[in-house]
């Protein structure tokens, strides 16, 4: 099976837990929680293993919770390049109030990387051997230029490995104008890779993705729209997949759990088409769980023969 690396400048620690009810000024009883190790391009790798695949992530980690989050990583064999860093890696709290079937997410303020951190995750991709797909997604933390994936798509060119990435903001940009394999922006994220002055609707995406393949900034485009499924673009190419019908009990991770789909398929030979509708029928078996749970094979496979019958999941 073909080389997969996976990197993730702003990894973190997931705490999900329950609480009966969310009330202001009192204390409240929560659930055990469970811990993940959470990030973009961690929740990439971990996903591919779920699906039967493997993805060696590199990521920076610091401090006890540093350890902790690597730790975590250890359980589920998940291969790694780990980058020290000065300070803590970070940690997110995942609240459900069990009364109305809410999620309220906390993202804790991203750890700064120095030059020398970022440099050495550069480093430890470009040292890496026999790679085939490079997995850039998240943020960046403070420290970190915006130019980073463009300097990543230089050196997959140089590797002649297919550059993925899932980002957003000038990052995105950057990426783009630099030209790399596969983009995964959102509606959101395409508006502002094109500097619409508008919230691009779905009528609208077919004109801006053959625009964005024609000027170079990708070979493939995924358009990721929710629970209304996702879109590819290539220069000769368009499909849609529409994901059924399903109780969506939390979000979180859905994008990462798509982008792992996309590229566990087409690491295993599988054709753009299919690898869309892996990668929607992940990203759907990941709004299955509750908290920072991702997908799993099995509701994976399931939904992706619901998607080819048509029936209802």
């Amino acid at each position: 099976m073909p080389s997969v690396l996976t990197l993730t400048f702003s990894p973190c620690i997931d705490k999900s837990t329950t609480v009966p009810e969310l009330i202001p000024s009192k204390k409240l009883k929560c659930s055990q929680p469970e811990l993940d190790p959470g990030g973009g391009g961690i929740n990439v790798a971990r996903a591919i293993k779920k699906l039967g695949g493997m993805a060696t992530a590199v990521y920076p980690a610091g401090g006890y919770t540093g350890k902790a989050f690597n730790a975590l990583l250890a359980k589920e064999n998940i291969p790694v390049i780990i980058v020290e860093s000065a300070n803590d890696t970070r940690e997110n709290i995942v609240i459900l109030e069990e009364k109305t079937s809410k999620q309220y997410r906390f993202n804790m303020p991203a750890t700064p990387l120095s030059e020398n951190e970022w440099k050495e995750c550069l480093q430890a991709v470009e040292n890496s051997k026999d790679v085939e797909f490079i997995v850039a997604s998240g943020s960046l933390p403070p420290g970190v230029p915006d130019d980073i994936y463009a300097r990543l798509a230089i050196i997959a060119r140089t590797k002649k490995a297919k550059f993925v990435v899932d980002t957003s903001g000038e990052a995105l940009k950057q990426a783009a104008k630099e030209g790399v394999y596969l983009l995964k922006p959102n509606l959101g994220e395409l508006s502002s890779l094109v500097n619409s002055n508008h919230y691009l609707q779905e009528n609208e995406i077919e004109a801006v993705a053959k625009q964005v393949i024609t000027r170079g900034n990708c070979e493939v485009l995924v358009v990721s729209m929710g629970d209304k499924g996702a879109m590819l673009f290539t220069s000769d190419l368009m499909k849609k997949i529409v994901p059924p019908p399903v109780e969506v009990k939390s979000t979180v991770g859905a994008g990462d759990s798509m982008v792992a789909g996309i590229v566990y398929a087409l690491s295993t030979g599988k054709s753009l088409e299919t690898a869309l509708e892996y990668g929607v029928a992940a990203g759907t078996a990941a709004t299955l769980h509750p908290g920072t749970e991702l997908c799993s094979k099995i509701e994976t496979e399931r939904l992706l023969a619901v998607i080819h019958t048509g029936e209802t999941y």
